[in-house]
């Protein structure tokens, strides 16, 4: 089923970046529909925020704020100020067509939406290992953001583990050094695919310890706080050389792994980088299509902070609003 109604923006993706895209234009006028996806990439509406327990580097919230309240008012915002939001998932969507059309739904029950102009910020989705206790204590001890999580109190002055063996690794560890007892870091080989640098910096601090060749295999339920609730309380892992099996102690646990962008429905329509993440112009969020914007993680590899996906959303609708005027003035 098709609708002949022509959207003037349509943002896919829930999260900090399209919050923010859909608060812009809808300020603007331009009557945003949103489409925030039904466990689109495994995660509830509202992206990697909705995973995450306390939020403490987002300005505004001096006592910090979980993620899903967080997103919770961000989306109340959105649709306060007018964007429609629709709880479902876009299957695909044809960027090149005139005007670009987006495909929701499968089937008998899929249905395409014409738009102008399209904000993608879809994200990415933060690999996991799937060893034994990863799903218990997700959010428990465990995460897969040292930037996000690390500074929290829980992980104060705790031995720590940050799986990984790249930049990323790297610098995790190197950050999470500044709060955690110790570091423990896990190499799945026998030397790091990080630069020169990154290594300089992880071998000559005196609060990391490296395991080589070393895999987790299991995380280990701590004892009961008084809630009756269980969190982290040690990692196991593997010598994949030697086969020797061992317990670490741990309060907390880091993947440094990779994130997979979620641009999979896009098929191939826009240019990536070598790693998957959308490319745009420089100091913009356009790409190569005419009318496309990409903002958020989708984009941003470096920093995956909420607070630079939510400044992107807005340079995202700010781009988009320009974009139809001058489409309108020609």
């Amino acid at each position: 089923m098709a609708s002949d109604k022509v959207e003037k923006v349509i943002i896919i993706g829930s999260g900090p970046a399209g919050h923010t895209a859909a608060i812009y234009a809808a300020r603007a006028e331009l009557h945003p529909l949103m489409f925030e996806g039904f466990m689109a990439a495994g995660v509830a509406a509202g992206g990697q925020l909705t995973t995450t327990t306390e939020v403490e580097n987002y300005p505004g919230f001096p006592e910090g704020i979980s993620g899903p309240v967080l997103m919770d008012r961000m989306r109340e915002q959105s649709q306060r100020l007018g964007t429609r939001i629709e709880t479902r998932t876009v299957e695909s969507v044809d960027l090149k067509s005139s005007p670009k059309k987006v495909i929701v739904g499968t089937g008998d029950s899929a249905e395409e939406f014409l738009t102008e102009t399209v904000i993608i910020a879809t994200g990415a989705t933060a690999k996991r290992l799937g060893i034994k206790g990863e799903e218990e204590l997700w959010q428990k001890g465990i995460s897969a953001c040292a930037v996000c999580d690390g500074a929290l109190p829980m992980y104060r002055d705790q031995p720590l583990v940050v799986i990984g063996g790249g930049d990323t690794a790297c610098e995790e560890a190197s950050y999470l050094s500044k709060f955690g007892s110790s570091v423990h870091m896990l190499v799945r080989r026998d030397v790091f695919r990080a630069s020169k640098a990154m290594q300089d910096r992880v071998f000559n601090n005196p609060k990391i310890e490296i395991h080589w060749n070393t895999n987790a295999v299991e995380a280990l339920q701590g004892e009961a706080n008084k809630f009756g609730m269980r969190f982290l309380g040690g990692v196991k892992v593997k010598n994949n050389k030697s086969g020797e099996v061992y317990d670490i102690p741990a309060k907390g646990l880091f993947y440094a792994v990779g994130h997979t962008p979620n641009t999979a429905f896009l098929q191939g329509q826009l240019k990536t980088d070598e790693t998957g993440y959308l490319v745009a112009k420089p100091d913009s969020t356009a790409t190569e299509l005419p009318g496309v914007f990409a903002c958020g993680d989708v984009k941003d590899k470096v920093y995956r902070q909420a607070v630079t996906a939510a400044g992107s959303g807005c340079m995202a609708a700010l781009e988009a609003e320009r974009y139809l005027t001058e489409k309108e003035s020609t």
